[in-house]
């Protein structure tokens, strides 16, 4: 939901709602990041020195990458009210028109930053509930051999009753995060007493003074310390949901407070008592609030996963609808809220992936090594995006955006460094993930610009296929639309039915579908009507990344005089072209990647259940093109 929407439900509505959604991944961090920083792959003494010196690395990065960086400027750059690595590339790429090189860079980083994401896609839900579970090792040390096949039941539990949607889940969702965030702010209070002198580490000095004295190992530990940042890009991917001024609101009245007593609370508690390094979050609670705050965490890991799971569905359904994913089954789950959607591949995708990294890793310490290298990736590449934007866009002076996005490029950048050295350890695997999801969106829309080339190539002109019609063409009544998706020449459909079947109807519409790169197309430019010749007409419906490909739906509600025909479901046959791609012996790319181009054609949801066309009313032609 866009700014512009926010009307219809009030402001503190939108804010309770996204303290649901927004923030589960970033809150949850408090469970697993203060003991990597100090007990993971580079553990640090547990004294006064290292203690603040962590403190304040992280306090200082919460306030920069997150209260800085991202509530402050990078959300500014939306995309009609939308947010997120994919909306940026739309705006930079807009910015950089006419910049050839500049250009295809945006494009290229845009995309990695959102195959990156699919890599935090699955670690997020592994990590998260099992860190979750793991507090069973001290609530209930016998129970501890039942933590990997309890995290397991949880993980299929959730995957399974995505198919029903999250409205009916959702409205808990506000309720249970915003006692989580009660909880983390009061138990860190009650630590925090403990030691009140921890909180000299808001200085900075005590981050120099870390570094300084550490060095190296210093350096490292900001691999670990990045993990209380993890989730800050779900404030500008949720911004179209809930619109900029709820996510502020909760951020800076909720979340942060919350999330730096919690963490202060924690490096109060180690001062106090170093034993509590096995598990600092669960030990800040009395003994009788162990099963009951073991609870609580597993429901917040629960709503942290699937928010990065309705995050990967959203992202998914932009990409095809972008043009870099083929087509896939989509399933609205709510008839009020369009970003709510089902893609059960994906679904599927997912919870193989994320069990597969539970039986992998088998502890969340395991897990955090894997953790943090895609997250840091796609920091950098949106704080170059969000320069672009800035220079170009906004006409901002070049030296005013060098400075700024130079402050946060040089943190990020050390994160990025630091966990590199994690790459052996795990960072492998969300990189690999990364590189995958990358060559496949970069095969599909370069293999569709290929085959579009081809296709009009071969094409012929409406001119010629007008000018060799005779008078002895049989024409039948009703409307025929032959779905095309190039705007220029006749549909290999509409030849191939002139040629098999030898008939025409009264009219012919040859439709385009465009996908724009902006959230929502306006009324006043959803249809553009052209009429080619008497009978013949070329129709373009015009959809945004956010929207419905309903084509049905879409000619129902338009206008006739917009429509240049009276639309009559019963009299209308849609015909398709089913294009079987083959490999040529001089490709446009590798051969792999054409081989590739062509496995994901075939394993593409046909074009009559992604467009919603009436099974009825269908005619599918083959044809085999190459490429």
């Amino acid at each position: 939901m866009s700014e512009q929407h926010a009307p219809r439900r009030s402001v503190m509505a939108l804010t309770f709602g996204a303290i649901g959604v927004v923030f589960g991944d970033i809150g949850t961090s408090p469970l697993y990041a203060i003991k990597e920083t100090f007990a993971g792959p580079h553990p640090l003494a547990l004294d006064r020195l290292h203690i603040f010196g962590v403190l304040s690395l992280m306090f200082w990065s919460i306030v920069l990458v997150v209260s800085t960086k991202y509530v402050a400027f990078i959300m500014r750059a939306d995309n009609r009210g939308e947010g997120g690595s994919l909306a940026l590339l739309a705006l930079a790429s807009r910015a950089a028109q006419g910049r050839a090189a500049l250009g295809a860079l945006v494009v290229t980083l845009g995309i990695f930053a959102t195959a990156l994401f699919y890599g935090d896609a699955v670690i997020t839900p592994a990590i998260s509930i099992l860190s979750a579970v793991e507090g069973l090792q001290v609530v209930a040390p016998a129970l501890d051999d039942y933590v990997i096949p309890l995290t397991l039941v949880i993980v299929v539990i959730l995957f399974s009753i995505q198919r029903h949607g999250t409205d009916a889940v959702g409205k808990v969702f506000g309720p249970v995060m915003l006692a989580w965030f009660l909880i983390l702010g009061i138990t860190g209070i009650r630590a925090i007493g403990l030691t009140p002198e921890v909180l000299k580490a808001l200085s900075p000095h005590w981050a120099i003074l870390f570094i300084a004295s550490d060095g190296w190992v210093g350096f490292l530990a900001l691999g670990s310390v990045v993990l209380a940042v993890t989730g800050a890009e779900a404030l500008y991917a949720d911004m179209g949901h809930f619109g900029k001024i709820p996510i502020r609101l909760a951020w800076y009245m909720i979340a942060l407070p919350a999330l730096l007593l919690q963490y202060f609370g924690q490096g109060a508690l180690l001062l106090a008592r170093p034993e509590a390094l096995e598990n600092p979050f669960f030990s800040m609670a009395p003994a009788w609030a162990g099963l009951p705050l073991l609870l609580l965490a597993t429901c917040a890991t629960v709503i942290a996963s699937q928010a990065v799971i309705s995050g990967a569905f959203s992202v998914t359904r932009q990409a095809i609808q972008l043009g870099y994913l083929p087509r896939m089954t989509i399933i609205h789950t709510s008839a009020h809220e369009i970003g709510q959607v089902y893609l059960p591949v994906m679904n599927w995708m997912l919870l193989v992936v994320v069990v597969g990294l539970v039986f992998g890793f088998q502890s969340s310490s395991n897990l955090a090594a894997a953790y943090g290298i895609a997250v840091t990736g796609t920091m950098i590449i949106t704080t170059a995006l969000a320069g672009i934007v800035m220079v170009l866009n906004w006409g901002w002076r070049l030296r005013r955006v060098l400075v700024l996005m130079g402050v946060f490029m040089v943190l990020e950048m050390a994160f990025f460094l630091a966990n590199t050295t994690k790459i052996p350890h795990g960072g492998w695997f969300p990189l690999a993930i990364g590189l995958v999801i990358f060559i496949l969106l970069t095969t599909w829309k370069q293999g569709r610009a290929l085959l579009m080339s081809k296709l009009s190539t071969e094409a012929m002109p409406v001119e010629d296929f007008v000018a060799a019609l005779s008078d002895r063409v049989v024409r039948v009544p009703g409307t025929a639309i032959f779905l095309t998706g190039t705007r220029e020449g006749v549909p290999l459909a509409l030849l191939h039915n002139m040629k098999h079947n030898k008939v025409l109807h009264e009219r012919v519409i040859l439709m385009t579908v465009s996908m724009e790169e902006v959230p929502v197309v306006t009324a006043d430019r959803r249809l553009e009507s052209v009429q080619l010749a008497p009978g013949i007409q070329r129709l373009i419906l015009r959809f945004g990344f956010m929207e419905d490909l309903n084509i049905p739906k879409t000619l129902a509600h338009a206008r006739t005089d917009e429509l240049g025909f009276f639309y009559e479901p019963m009299a209308i046959s849609y015909f398709l072209s089913r294009e079987t791609i083959i490999p040529s012996a001089t490709p446009g790319m590798a051969p792999w990647r054409e081989e590739l181009f062509a496995w994901m054609a075939r394993s593409a949801t046909n074009a009559m259940d992604f467009f919603h066309l009436p099974s009825n009313r269908v005619v599918e032609l083959g044809a085999q093109v190459e490429i």
